[in-house]
């Protein structure tokens, strides 16, 4: 099982200088392995389709890989004697960014789906390097040791659970400072809680009004952070615009402005976390919707989207529940709001109209209420024959 912690750091003035010029360093040798992947696909490709018999091809060149990029940091080193004061293996993560970067856009991820063209980093956009390994006996209490950097001082505001060991660490730099984060594994597998009941199960429809409606009719109001900050974000970014290209003053104002939507960001990941404790201190399982939140956030109601942050919350949800031995059961939308709870009829309405009402068994109750229980029935469907196919492969 893996998770990440994550610390603040407080680096004095000489070690952040050395974090600044590291990041920096290897912003450049980001972009200049990108360059020769982008080099190498210029070169060898052609848009011709045909050509006579008798023609010129031009030689082509190899491929550049992760293996031959990481090779050629021996030769970095001795023509940039500089990148000597960057650890070894900070150095091929680098190489490690560019290859998933330049894949993902030219053959796709797991499931086949293609991301954008890579971009070269800007000044100031490279702002995390990771050490591949890292000694246990380097972060006692307070105090990390990183390579080439030195003792670092960390406020570890939560101990290290027992039997976790530190895998890797990654040392980010935000609007506000400087965090390190350790990403720990436990080879022991989560098991399922000894008191699981199956049948203590909630369904739980998330929105715009309501952050959640869960069938037992309890509902938290959604607290829309963003909107809140929306006028001091504003004006923040207004003294951006006003200050000078390049000047110190602006420097300071894109500060202040990031440290906003930071706030903004690290309130909401709170709220998801307190809301994701609530439900499963209470129940032990809970089905919600498979949302095709991407395509969602593509519609007029993209701000108050982002501003929930369905997609932050769900995945909490299920890593939360997975390592407590609980369960989180994803059901198919369809038809959640329309279809009445009591009878199954199909009632149609509209976005706006916000109360579901029967005509065949004459229910009334909240729209949201109404795709909650579909929700949890569902939820208890799928469960069902998920236990009965199991069943069936022990009797096998």
């Amino acid at each position: 099982m893996r998770i990440s912690y994550q610390y603040r750091l407080k680096p004095n003035k000489k070690q952040r200088e050395i974090i600044d010029k590291t990041l920096n360093m290897l912003r450049c040798l980001y972009n200049y392995q990108l360059a020769e992947r982008f080099n190498w696909y210029e070169q060898n490709r052609c848009s011709i389709d045909r050509c006579c018999l008798i023609c010129y091809l031009p030689e082509l060149k190899d491929r550049p890989n992760k293996a031959s990029q990481e090779k050629s940091l021996v030769q970095l080193k001795k023509d940039r004697p500089w990148y000597k004061e960057i650890h070894s293996q900070v150095l091929q993560v680098v190489s490690d960014k560019v290859d998933k970067a330049f894949d993902r856009w030219l053959k796709g991820d797991s499931n086949g789906k293609k991301s954008g063209r890579p971009r070269f980093k800007g000044l100031g956009q490279y702002k995390t390097f990771t050490y591949k390994q890292f000694k246990q006996h380097h972060f006692i209490e307070n105090k990390i040791t990183l390579s080439k950097i030195g003792d670092l001082k960390v406020i570890a505001h939560r101990p290290i659970p027992d039997g976790f060991i530190i895998k890797t660490v990654s040392v980010t730099k935000k609007a506000n400072g400087y965090y390190v984060t350790l990403s720990l594994d436990n080879k022991e597998v989560p098991t399922v809680k000894p008191d699981f009941n199956a049948d203590n199960i909630v369904g739980i429809d998330v929105g715009l009004i309501d952050f959640y409606v869960a069938s037992d009719n309890t509902r938290i109001a959604a607290p829309k952070h963003l909107r809140k900050a929306e006028g001091q974000l504003k004006s923040a970014q207004r003294k951006v615009s006003r200050r000078h290209i390049g000047s110190n003053r602006r420097k300071k104002a894109i500060n202040k402005l990031g440290i906003k939507h930071k706030k903004v960001a690290d309130t909401r990941k709170d709220f998801h976390f307190k809301t994701t404790k609530t439900l499963l201190s209470n129940y032990d399982v809970i089905a919600v919707e498979k949302l095709n939140i991407k395509g969602l956030a593509r519609t007029r109601m993209a701000f108050a989207i982002h501003d929930a942050g369905w997609g932050q919350f769900l995945s909490i949800l299920k890593n939360k529940a997975e390592n407590a031995g609980l369960s989180v059961v994803e059901i198919n939308p369809n038809g959640t709001s329309q279809e009445c709870s009591s009878c199954s009829h199909k009632v149609k309405k509209s976005l706006s109209q916000r109360m579901h009402n029967c005509p065949v068994c004459h229910t009334s109750l909240c729209r949201d209420l109404n795709a909650a229980i579909n929700i949890r029935n569902r939820g208890t469907h799928d469960l069902y024959n998920q236990a009965q196919s199991m069943s069936s492969k022990k009797s096998l």
